[in-house]
Formats: structure tokens, sequence, C-alpha cells
């Protein structure tokens, strides 16, 4: 069956279908752009596809720059160069490529770009978004080549604050790219083992919206449908990493996952963002170890919404249990380690994670809340296996 090209406006521009990229140069120009600066990783700086895209634009007529020392936890240092770059190149525009790391700091590289203040002033605390200069912000193309975060949808950057070892959420509503291109051969090449831990860092912000107990039916529908889609195409994504039509339904469910977190996330991210924090983990395989253990925890609180689930995915039954074994055997499908220990973390830091996660905005919406005794004992549950 062919991958359809197709186009829609919600929660912004939507450009969708395999071969797209080739209209990067097309959407800068729309957007006002003249001097783009591409923003990636060192890996995929290194592959062809960001040669082709800097050519592509360049041999538009547009002044393309390339920023890559971005790291896969991004820091305010790299936010920091990236705005050096930016203003040096007299760049007016920012192309943001590649998984979730570099485009948080894609994203906030553009916030930064004609900001007076440093970047932690913008933390998505109170009303400091309020502290922004609007006109100062740069437009963004945003192109992901994973199917994860979804952060091209996004209206906020996770910027690691080094100093204090602590993950800070960066929110201005005008960080939404206004142009996202979702071109599924740009994933073709992802690795089995990536393809499976941003699949399920998807599946966490569709599942933790869903349970949320704020009241917002529009992104309720979302998640829901968003994790019918990725029960029935990621394991044929990290399967078959050439099939499109998996790849292109993995990139939209993971738009639609961050498009449904604005009913807010849950305890998987608020133990998540301190441990990629302190041992620069994966976040996505971070997520995806978490969420069996956050789940059960959760269970006795969502149970009606769960059951309700269950009957949407179609699973064996609808009891409260049925989504939890349904998460268990797709990780083991798709290759994703039971414990924190299998990735080389220990309980050594327990209470201060459980500190750090008590603290952290996006428990502020689990279904249930969490002392920091019990986000240290959900911890330890999950680096030593305990369901």
């Amino acid at each position: 069956m062919a991958v359809p090209s197709v186009n829609w406006n919600y929660p912004t521009a939507i450009k969708a279908g395999p071969g797209r990229i080739k209209e990067l140069p097309d959407w800068c120009r729309e957007l006002g752009m003249a001097r783009p600066l591409l923003v990636t990783d060192p890996g995929l700086a290194a592959l062809p596809m960001i040669a082709d895209a800097v050519r592509g634009c360049r041999q538009a007529g547009l002044e393309c720059g390339l920023f890559h020392e971005v790291k896969g936890n991004p820091t305010g240092k790299n936010v920091d160069d990236g705005v050096s770059r930016y203003r040096e190149g007299r760049h007016d525009g920012v192309i943001a490529f590649g998984g979730g790391s570099a485009l948080d700091a894609a994203k906030a590289i553009a916030l930064m770009a004609g900001q007076k203040r440093p970047l932690w002033d913008f933390e998505d605390v109170g009303d400091n978004y309020l502290r922004v200069n609007v006109a100062g912000m740069a437009p963004v193309v945003a192109v992901p080549t994973t199917a994860g975060t979804g952060s091209e949808v996004g209206r906020a950057s996770v910027i690691t604050d080094e100093a204090a070892q602590v993950k800070r959420i960066i929110f201005h509503a005008r960080m939404l790219p206004a142009i996202v291109i979702l071109d599924p051969e740009l994933t073709v090449g992802l690795p089995p083992r990536i393809t499976a831990a941003t699949g399920m860092d998807a599946l966490s912000h569709n599942l933790e919206a869903y349970c949320s107990p704020f009241f917002h039916p529009m992104a309720a529908g979302i998640a829901l449908e968003g994790m019918r889609m990725i029960k029935e195409y990621l394991p044929q994504a990290v399967t078959d990493g050439a099939d499109l039509q998996a790849r292109q339904q993995m990139l939209v469910a993971s738009s639609m996952g961050a498009t449904a977190f604005q009913r807010g996330l849950g305890a998987m991210h608020a133990l998540a963002h301190p441990l990629g924090a302190l041992y620069d983990a994966h976040h996505g395989m971070l997520n995806a170890i978490l969420m069996p253990y956050v789940l059960k925890a959760n269970q006795h609180a969502v149970a009606p919404r769960l059951q309700a689930l269950a009957r949407y995915l179609a699973l064996p039954d609808d009891s409260p249990g049925a989504v939890l074994d349904w998460v268990l055997a797709l990780r083991e499908t798709v290759g994703i380690p039971h414990t924190l220990a299998d990735i080389g973390i220990d309980d050594a830091q327990a209470e201060r994670i459980g500190r750090m996660a008590s603290e952290d905005p996006s428990g502020g919406t689990n279904p249930v809340t969490y002392t920091p005794d019990q986000y240290a004992e959900l911890f330890r549950a999950a680096v030593r296996g305990i369901l």
C-alpha cells in the first residue's frame, strides 16, 4: 500500500509523507528565512541526510549554516553555543533536524536568539514565559528523525542544567515550530534498539496523557488513538525498519503523543528527568523501563480508564491489569530491558532521585501524588525488577 503524502494543520502545519524533505527550502522561504541555521547532533551530522539537506537549501539560494554540538541530553552550554553560532552567522531562522535532543536544543536556540536574559530565566515556573521578548524569537521548521519525543509539536524544551544536575523545562507557547516535516524515509536507518526506545517514549506520552486527571477530552481522544497506532505499528517498525507505512504511522503517533500531553504527563517522566540528568541515560529508554512499574503503582487510581483503553486496543480482556500485561509483552517483543539495573543504574542515589522526582513538574498531573519516599521506592522497584 502506498504511503500517502498529506498536509494538516493541528497543532501546527504538518507536511507528512515519503520524500517531503525535498520541500525543506520551500518551507524555510515560507517563514521568511534566507539564512537558516540547521541544528542537529554529531551522529546525524555525519550522515548523508544532513549533507543533502544543507546542500538542497544552498542550491535553492539559502545561505544555510550547520550547528551540531548537541549532546544526547542537551545542556545549557549546548544552547549558548548554538546561539553564538546563530548570531555570528547572522542567521534568520532555525531548522531543527534530528531526534528529541536536537529538536529541543534547536527550539531553545531559536527562543534565545533575540533574548538578553539567561536561558534559565525562562524555566517553566510561574509566569516566567512573560519575560520572553517574542519579537526576538526565530522561526523554526522541525524535521524529526525519530518517532518518540514529539518535540516537533511541543511548546517547550527540556535542557540539562549541568551545574545543578537537573533537567529544566524551558517554555513559551511560540516555541511550537511553525512547520513540521514528517518524512518516514529519514527514519529508515534508525537501529531497532533506538526505534524501540523512541517508540516506547511515544507510548509513554500518550499513556500518561490519557491517565492524567485533567479534563481535556480532545487530548484524551488523541492519546487513545495514538496508543492504538503504536500497538499496531511499533513491532513492525522494529522488525522491518524499511517499512515506510510503519515508519510513517509511528511518526504520526509520536506527534500525537506530544500533542496529547497538553493534558499532562506523570510519574514516568518525573523519574526519567532526574535519571537523565544524573546518569545521562537515553530518555526514551528510561520511560520504557519505568513504564510498567509506574503503571502498576497508578493502576488502582485509573482502573476504569484502563478498562476503556483495553477495550479500545482489543486486548484479550478489559480487566485493569490487561494494559499492564500488554505493556510487558510489547516491551519483550521490541527488546526493552526489564530493569534499570540492566542499563547500568543502581539505587545508591534513591533518596536524592525521590526528592528530585517529587519536585519535577511532570508529577503534578500523575493520577496519584507520591511523596519523595514513595518515588524512591518506585525507583528501587524499577532497579530491582519488583512489580
